[in-house]
């Protein structure tokens, strides 16, 4: 009778460790696939955490460059009323803004006045801005830097960078929760081979719910 159960729990046993292998093979792929998306991402924001966790302490010089021009004449007839208190230049006008200082303020909303055109133009790790006299088409524009750290800070809050970048940070958050989940689940399947697994888990979260609660207030 023994050897009959052995027998017959054979191709149980068999089926298990086939369905195993085939998990394994899936979430080996599908975590290193994550990582290799997010690895670039995940440098950055690790980098950048210590720098935003540090701001206070990292000195940066801002570098501001004034920059002048004149509209054309014939556009000045673009800058009657516009249809509405926050319109963008028209595109004429902004092409010709292009040229004259070097800042794109195409499709920005604009501030009207009686006497100018204000559009504000804040950037990663930096501002601009241009301002446009409606009467004789004189061109002012500033431009600040606050250097490369202030840009990297930036682009890990997705400040001023636009919505290419807003959707860069959408498909690298999904990387990011792929790889850690694909992770834990890799840990469930070769924890019982590492005793220590399950200790270190639970200290990566009892550590940072310990500090929330005793010194975050």
């Amino acid at each position: 009778m023994s050897t009959v159960r052995s027998v017959s729990a054979a191709p149980a046993r068999q089926a298990k460790r086939k369905w195993r292998g085939w998990w394994l093979k899936q979430l080996h792929s599908w975590h290193w696939m994550s990582a290799a998306v997010s690895l670039v991402g995940m440098l950055l924001f690790a980098a950048t955490g210590i720098t935003l966790n540090h701001a206070a302490s990292i000195g940066a010089t801002p570098v501001v460059t004034d920059r002048a021009g004149t509209l054309p004449p014939p556009l000045l007839r673009d800058l009657q009323a516009p249809a509405a208190a926050d319109a963008a230049l028209p595109p004429r006008v902004a092409a010709a803004v292009a040229r004259a200082v070097e800042l794109d303020a195409a499709g920005k909303p604009g501030e009207w006045s009686d006497s100018d055109v204000y559009v504000a133009l804040p950037r990663p790790g930096g501002d601009a801005w241009v301002s446009i006299d409606r009467t004789n088409g004189r061109i002012t524009a500033e431009v600040t830097s606050r250097g490369w750290i202030a840009y990297l800070n930036d682009l890990h809050k997705g400040r001023n960078a636009g919505a290419a970048w807003g959707w860069f940070l959408d498909v690298f958050a999904v990387a990011c929760i792929l790889f850690t989940l694909t992770g834990l689940l890799l840990l469930q399947m070769h924890g019982k081979h590492r005793p220590a697994t399950w200790p270190i888990v639970a200290l990566g979260v009892i550590v940072p719910v310990v500090l929330i609660l005793v010194f975050i207030h």
